[in-house]
């Protein structure tokens, strides 16, 4: 099934779900390979009106590529992934990346090279490779460092120490703990791209995922940051959601999505 209300055609879309099922890397519970047809399920039963900007989800030429489906290599998987990213970004249609584990996010740094990477994430993923795999689902903010000027992880509250000293000396990674996330402002200058890794709310509000951290961010926090950066985004993704609870994690991350869609939409409707 295409993503509820995403009905547009390509030829005259501004946004477009892509799904990206990669599902190699994850350490803990795997499943991610289920999560872009889990969010596009969670969608259903929501309501076309948004009451925050006064906007029809299907008013906002949303179009669903479907899902690109990954290969046996990930390197070659990213690479044809950035390529059908780029050609969205070329065209002026905003990329709605649905993991997948995190790692697919690489293809949307690669293709969108903004200038503000954001993420909302339990970890820092600061790593420059994770059991030999430098293209690992922990890896995905060091490689933010090479297409973004800057990163900025919120929630984060999980790292090794290498990974702690690499955020606090870098000079080009802030972390924002969970308690302080409510109160972030964002500094924009510049193309932004939000990332949610959707454990960074607590396992509480979203246990399907692969590597849960307890402590974390509540939904009403998520989605004020959502709405909050999208105007000055250039691309979204929501991932690690797999299929191992009830539709719970699936569900914050579809709202999400639609959340992020109604906010850069409204933005981009009140400007002359």
């Amino acid at each position: 099934m295409g993503f509820p209300g995403a009905h547009a055609p390509r030829e005259t879309a501004d946004y477009s779900v892509v799904g990206a099922p990669l599902d190699v890397s994850t350490t803990f519970k795997p499943g991610t390979r289920f999560g872009p047809r889990r969010v596009r399920e969670a969608a259903e039963p929501f309501e076309d009106y948004d009451r925050h900007t006064g906007l029809r989800f299907t008013d906002l030429g949303v179009h669903d590529h479907s899902d690109i489906r990954p290969g046996d290599d990930a390197a070659e998987y990213l690479d044809f992934l950035r390529g059908a990213l780029a050609e969205y970004s070329r065209e002026g249609v905003v990329p709605l990346l649905v993991g997948g584990e995190h790692t697919v996010t690489v293809a949307a740094l690669r293709a969108l090279t903004p200038d503000l990477y954001v993420c909302l994430d339990a970890h820092l993923d600061l790593r420059e490779s994770y059991a030999g795999n430098p293209l690992s689902h922990a890896t995905v903010s060091h490689h933010a460092l090479e297409y973004a000027d800057e990163v900025v992880v919120l929630g984060a509250r999980s790292g090794s120490e290498a990974e702690w000293e690499l955020a606090q000396t870098s000079g080009r990674v802030t972390v924002v703990p969970p308690a302080a996330v409510p109160d972030w402002e964002p500094t924009v200058d510049g193309r932004a791209y939000l990332s949610v890794d959707i454990d960074a709310a607590d396992p509480g509000f979203a246990p399907g995922t692969g590597t849960p951290e307890p402590f974390g961010l509540d939904p009403t926090t998520m989605h004020g940051v959502v709405r909050t950066l999208a105007p000055d985004c250039v691309g979204f993704d929501v991932v690690e959601v797999n299929d191992r609870d009830d539709g719970q994690t699936a569900t914050l991350g579809a709202k999400l999505l639609r959340a992020f869609v109604y906010a850069h939409a409204d933005d981009s409707h009140s400007r002359p």
